[in-house]
């Protein structure tokens, strides 16, 4: 059946199967959220107890994300993504069936090594099947699981725990698994490097205990589980792992992370200026479902439904993004939607428990849809510039900005929050403390535009289709 398709029919076939598999692997990181009263009262442990079954997961992707290029190369991206796929959804049919919370932690890390595969080989799949002319619509299609997926878990996990069994949350990755292995063993090439580097053991365990101390100082410290003096220690801690690697790379020809990627200006643009982004514009799901709620008063229901609007406008804007990069080009783009981004995310911090349910929603709407604009341009000049031979390790790098960027991005959002409980010496957030929040992190997206500023007005032309001006003759 594949090799009677047309290599454009193909090419979106891998797409949405790669889009799929992100989808699930994003929405599974924010479902459970909602679920963890209802598990801890099931297998009988305290919400708090419960809360080491999200930070192990972040823990798990941390931890072997780096690896993925390496993997990848060594046996094939297909295989790769076919095992990523099965792994992750063992863990899933592993959580479901938890009676106690260790044989719950075991899963959930079981599910971060499938997850942490999943993302960056599924990238390299589309890389190595989709030819850079077309890269701009694939991207498109792979950067909507990263937004909406934040924005669906909650309402999704708070209906399944209401109408069904909480195990139910694991269990519907079960199909998509399925299917996902069916689709990507009948379209996807086993395409692998014919030379493999050599394994950087020091630099996994490097990277490996860096990202990992930095991910959960975050998310303990912006979740309150532990003090912040413990919290600043893992992330003391996690920033001198991530030293040690930077001086171990330079002196080791082939380091599991390769930075010599940061060398192409439109990869360092896009890592750099895009982690800045998505520091600020990760804040956002995790603020605005509890300004909603807790500023506001709405039940998780309501504030779903509103918070919706965010995953409509990202996928409203999928026939206009590769128009809108052709015409204008990546440099302008990314510049001035940055801006743009910047400016509604400032502006629900002017929100107001009187406010119309209708106005947030159409600002969430237009937001979303500028918000995916930016997300697709930067996935897609990460890799406009970048060798065949390097692709792997491209993803690699580019996953481990992106899980570094949210995690900041959340933990940022809270310390604010418990900044200003601090200084009213109240316990519970008020509407105002989230506004003030929401204004602080909108600051964060325009610190990119510096790193925008410094692109060639040219730059990812082959990828954009943006015809590139000839010089003038003398």
């Amino acid at each position: 059946m594949a090799a009677r398709m047309t290599p454009r029919t193909r090419q979106l076939i891998v797409s949405l199967i790669v889009a799929c598999a992100m989808f699930m692997q994003n929405l599974d990181s924010t479902i459970i959220a909602t679920a963890l009263p209802t598990i801890a009262r099931a297998i009988d442990e305290s919400p708090l107890r419960l809360n080491v079954a999200i930070t192990c997961y972040l823990l798990s992707l941390a931890v072997f994300v780096p690896i993925s290029g390496w993997t990848a190369d060594r046996f094939g991206a297909r295989r790769v993504f076919t095992a990523a796929i099965i792994v992750f959804t063992l863990g899933s049919i592993g959580c479901g069936f938890s009676q106690a919370l260790w044989m719950l932690v075991i899963a959930r890390i079981v599910q971060g090594m499938g997850g942490a595969m999943m993302v960056p080989v599924g990238r390299l799949v589309l890389l190595r099947t989709v030819p850079k002319s077309e890269l701009v619509r694939a991207m498109s299609y792979v950067s909507i699981p990263a937004l909406i997926g934040p924005v669906m878990g909650p309402p999704l996990g708070g209906f399944i725990v209401t109408y069904f069994s909480w195990r139910w949350i694991f269990f519907i990755n079960i199909p998509i698994g399925l299917i996902g292995v069916l689709l990507v063993n009948l379209f996807v090439e086993n395409i692998r490097e014919a030379t493999v580097r050599p394994f950087d053991l020091r630099g996994f365990v490097l990277t490996g205990i860096g990202l990992a101390s930095i991910a959960f100082g975050f998310e303990v410290g912006g979740r309150g589980a532990m003090p912040w003096p413990i919290a600043a220690g893992l992330l003391a801690a996690g920033a001198l792992c991530l030293f040690a690697y930077v001086r171990h790379a330079k002196r080791v020809d082939h380091p599991i992370i390769d930075l010599a990627l940061m060398r192409i200006p439109t990869y360092a643009a896009a890592t750099i200026g895009g982690f800045l982004f998505r520091m600020g514009m990760g804040a956002l799901p995790f603020l605005m479902p509890l300004m909603l709620q807790v500023g506001f008063g709405l039940d998780a229901l309501s504030s779903g439904l509103i918070t919706f609007a965010s995953a409509i406008g990202a996928l409203s804007n999928k026939l206009f993004v590769g128009p809108i990069i052709r015409t204008f080009g990546f440099r302008r783009v990314l510049i001035g939607n940055t801006l743009v981004s910047g400016v509604f995310l400032f502006g629900y911090s002017l929100f107001r428990p009187t406010t119309a349910h209708a106005v947030i929603f159409l600002a969430l709407l237009a937001g979303g849809f500028f918000r995916s604009l930016q997300m697709t341009s930067i996935n897609t000049l990460s890799y406009a510039d970048v060798p065949g031979a390097m692709l792997s390790r491209a993803t690699s790098l580019t996953s481990m900005a992106q899980q570094l960027s949210q995690s900041v991005g959340v933990g940022t959002g809270a310390l604010l929050l418990y900044a200003m409980l601090a200084m009213h010496g109240s316990t519970v957030s008020s509407a105002a403390d989230f506004s003030f929040a929401l204004a602080v992190v909108s600051v964060l997206p325009m610190l990119s535009v510096p790193f925008f500023l410094r692109m060639s007005p040219d730059a990812g032309a082959e990828v954009s289709g943006r015809p590139v001006p000839k010089p003038s003759r003398p």
